[in-house]
């Protein structure tokens, strides 16, 4: 298989500091900040890099499931929405729901949202992040 790699570098002190997240090779680099991951500052956060990945990761095991199974869509959009809130009073990932809404001629209900929880319970990034609750909302777009 593959291996990926990204960096982050921080400046200051957890809450006046600043950083850069860089992900791959320049692919994407953005700054985050205390503000942008506790409050609501300009900025991304660990938590939103941790979405895109999911989203991204979903979309393209749910589009395998469903052109292994005969059904290829046309297009498949998956929004990841990551709950930070606190258990003993440590920041701690919780909860992540995943809402997908997916063009896919010819495709039951039935086998659409069986093969949307196939993807999800396959996706290597559901699997990394088992630890969390993972909720599923899959939508088949007429």
């Amino acid at each position: 298989m593959t291996t990926r790699t990204s960096s982050a570098k921080w400046n200051g002190d957890l809450k006046s500091g600043t950083g850069q997240v860089t992900v791959g090779d320049d692919v994407f680099t953005g700054s985050y900040s205390f503000v942008s991951r506790f409050e609501e500052g300009d900025g991304t956060n660990p938590e939103e890099l941790i979405a895109a990945a999911h989203a991204a990761c979903f979309s393209m095991a749910f589009s395998g499931q469903l052109a292994t199974a005969g059904h290829e869509p046309t297009s498949i959009r998956t929004e990841a929405t990551v709950h930070l809130e606190k258990v003993d009073d440590k920041p701690t990932v919780t909860r992540i729901v995943l809402h997908t809404v997916a063009e896919v001629p010819g495709i039951d209900e039935a086998t659409f949202q069986e093969k949307a929880e196939t993807a999800k319970a396959g996706c290597p990034i559901s699997r990394l992040l088992a630890a969390a609750e993972i909720e599923l909302q899959a939508e088949l777009k007429s």
